[in-house]
């Protein structure tokens, strides 16, 4: 073999370990990737230097290089700093470690170095152990990650080394370059998929693939030993394929044992779903988070309508499907991805979601009433910025100008009283007749923001007052009853709303339904003012939106009520619902 490949061997993981350094350093595991760099400048010079020598020091140099600067790496991934005494005391372990198996390995002494190595080994294993018990969830993703690295990398390697001695150490360390990714990956993206999940199937494959290649050895031995090592080629074949429909059960019974070997018991359900109720809160997204953490999901989202507004996780293949719903309403449905190797979800796990459901639907009812709230408020706000804007422009542009005319008049009547009283007289009178318009503005005025009636007389016997001089299309007058049972005291808005809405409906019959009859119902029902106007005509074209119709729906909407209109050949009907308390501007 050549001392070329031998420090390629050493020169590529240490690239990639570079490689992984350098993708960590914006990250707040600055000190990590630092090692990691470390590691990459300290194999490559070692490389370089002794690519030119020969003999078996110098390859096993190569290894010690790599690993002294690449353990230190370890120990610092992903903490960054030492703040305990069991990383201390590891430190101390692979430092004395590397120090003197490279100092055997420079006097040749090997030997040595193996055992050092393997002393390395066990401070890292023991290190990353401890790590995984003590650390955050956070850190424990990103040490999962290298777990998995190692236990891939670490199999890849063994049997190498086993296999083919020398070649296969020099070609193992090209396996050691999936180290650096897998430490990059742990922390820059550790949630891309479930990592417990893919530690947990790697071991179960590997135990079930080192199962399977035992016993399919002992009973090839076995079968040689009693044919006399002439087993025909069907027989082989044969117990292959019946071995082989062992592995997929003794996988799921590995999956659950190992799971729970290496990650302890998974929550109880019930237990979980009692924790969520207190987690789940006004955002869907930390409510997820909070399901998925608490039953070991790999992926959930929620959708309304079809459209998804929230998602937590990795998509997988495997979904299933749960409503979102409050007595009848259906809100929205939640999507939960089923754990890898999972054909559904278990009868804990649905029972602790049906009793989660209900206070998601009802957090998500929360938010949709909450964002129609801010609408209808805006829309308040709205119309009644509105309302003061052509206030002001009556004001400004109505009376405003007869005001000031009174006061020119009045000046110039008193600059003519004694040199011309008859000049002054008709002055006065003009004066007069603007003080009458002025007056008459203001009652408009008055009576667009509240009809005063409403105050002296009460909803029913202004309406009756108002309807009265009601005349249709062609001069008739309009006939008009008004019924009404006893109200509670309702809110001027309500009233105003009641009022308005009342007159604009007969308007309309007088105008477009060629009766000269209408009936107005008013009554308290439900905490709603419900105000009724039919007529008799007999057209069934339905009425085209126009501005009074607009305008009996927008202040409907503005207390929160709503406008039903129907049209038929026994004649034209408007109903509105209003709340008997508006809502707060």
């Amino acid at each position: 073999m050549s001392d070329l490949f031998v420090a390629l061997a050493a020169v590529v993981p240490a690239l990639f370990f570079g490689a992984g350094g350098v993708a960590l350093l914006p990250t707040r595991s600055r000190l990590a990737g630092a090692w990691m760099v470390v590691t990459a400048v300290g194999v490559i010079t070692s490389a370089m230097l002794r690519i030119a020598d020969e003999g078996e020091a110098a390859r096993v140099l190569l290894v010690v290089s790599l690993m002294l600067p690449g353990a230190m790496a370890l120990l610092a991934f992903p903490r960054a700093i030492f703040r305990h005494g069991v990383e201390f005391c590891a430190w101390i372990v692979v430092v004395a470690a590397g120090v003197v198996g490279t100092y055997y390995t420079l006097n040749s002494d090997v030997g040595l170095t193996g055992s050092l190595a393997a002393v390395t080994c066990i401070a890292l294993v023991g290190h990353g152990w401890w790590v995984l018990e003590t650390a955050g969830e956070e850190d424990r993703q990103a040490m999962l990650w290298l777990a998995l690295a190692v236990i891939v990398t670490g199999s890849i390697y063994g049997f190498l080394l086993v296999q083919f001695q020398i070649p296969g150490l020099v070609a193992g360390g090209f396996v050691l370059s999936a180290l650096g990714p897998a430490m990059a990956l742990g922390i820059r993206r550790p949630g891309i998929t479930d990592i417990r999940a893919l530690v947990v199937r790697s071991v179960v494959f590997g135990v079930v693939a080192i199962a399977y290649v035992a016993v399919f050895v002992s009973v090839l031995a076995l079968l040689d030993n009693w044919t006399g090592g002439e087993t025909a080629p069907g027989v082989v074949a044969v117990v292959g394929v019946l071995l082989a429909t062992g592995i997929h059960p003794l996988s799921v019974v590995l999956r659950g044992l190992i799971d729970e070997l290496l990650f302890g018991e998974r929550p109880d359900p019930f237990l979980a779903a009692s924790a969520l109720a207190d987690q789940i809160g006004d955002d869907p997204l930390l409510a997820l988070r909070s399901i998925r953490g608490a039953l070991m999901l790999p992926y959930a989202s929620i959708s309304i309508g079809g459209t998804e507004v929230a998602a937590s996780g990795t998509p997988v293949t495997e979904t299933r499907r749960f409503p979102l719903a409050l007595g009848s309403d259906a809100v929205g449905e939640i999507v939960i991805g089923l754990r890898p190797g999972d054909l559904t979800l278990s009868a804990g796990d649905e029972q602790a979601l049906g009793i989660v459901a209900p206070l998601m639907a009802q957090t998500l009812r929360a938010r949709r009433l909450s964002r129609d709230l801010q609408e209808s408020r805006s829309a308040a706000i709205k119309a009644i910025e509105e309302e003061r804007r052509r206030l002001r422009r009556d004001l400004h542009d109505g009376l405003g100008p007869t005001l000031s005319g009174i006061a020119f008049t009045a000046d110039a009547a008193r600059n003519t009283l004694v040199t011309d009283p008859a000049a002054a007289d008709a002055l006065l009178v003009g004066l007069r007749a603007d003080a009458v318009a002025a007056v008459g503005e203001i009652r408009r005025l008055v009576y667009n923001m509240r009809p005063p009636t409403l105050d002296e007389l009460g909803l029913v016997a202004a309406l009756r007052q108002q309807v009265s001089s009601i005349r249709t299309a062609d001069g008739r007058p309009m006939q008009v009853v008004v019924e009404a049972d006893d109200l509670p005291p309702l809110p001027a808005a309500v009233e105003v709303a009641a009022f308005r809405i009342a007159t604009e409906a007969v308007l309309n019959s007088a105008r477009h339904s060629g009766a000269d009859q209408a009936w107005v119902r008013i009554q308290h029902i439900d905490d709603c003012l419900e105000v009724s106007v039919r007529d008799s005509g007999s057209t069934a074209d339905t009425w085209q939106p126009g501005v009074g119709l607009s305008s009996m729906r927008e202040r409907a909407a503005a207390v929160g009520g709503a406008i039903h209109v129907t049209t038929s050949q026994e004649g034209s009907r408007v109903k509105a619902l209003l709340p008997s308390a508006a809502p707060a501007a």
